[in-house]
């Protein structure tokens, strides 16, 4: 199983977010310079944050975006539910109106319980947590 290119984006997006911010809103162009992601992609990507509650926008000069809570709130779970990721393993199980086949299907359990893994291990790490590796990582 593969996460997609646009939940990779959403996730690097947020923790350069989080490094970079200091309580200051950080400009898109900023973080698509550092993190080499289109500017037109990471709006359209935070369009989708910023009604899923995880970021908020400042406008005007030094505008930007700012985490709408701490990092220590903001599961990684909940940032690829924003931009509209399934974290379902196949592709018969919508997370909306659950598995189609469900009846028949003798392998349905397996799938369930591996969607229900996925889940439970990304809302076990945090933004804070992931900022915290990053910046250990540039230390060295």
């Amino acid at each position: 199983m593969r996460m997609s290119t646009k939940a990779q984006y959403a996730v690097r997006a947020m923790v350069n977010l989080n490094l970079h911010s200091e309580g200051q809103p950080v400009s898109l162009r900023d973080i698509s310079l550092r993190e080499s992601i289109s500017l037109t992609y990471l709006e359209q990507l935070f369009v989708k944050l910023r009604r899923g509650e995880i970021v908020k926008s400042v406008r005007g000069p030094g505008g930007g975006y700012l985490l709408a809570r701490p990092a220590k709130d903001i599961q990684v779970d909940e940032i690829i539910d924003s931009v509209e990721e399934s974290l379902v393993p196949v592709s018969c199980m919508d997370q909306k109106n659950g598995c189609a086949c469900e009846d028949q299907c003798v392998t349905h359990n397996v799938w369930h319980g591996l969607g229900e893994k996925i889940r439970q291990f990304l809302s076990s790490i945090t933004l804070d947590d992931l900022t915290t590796e990053a910046k250990s990582k540039l230390k060295h």
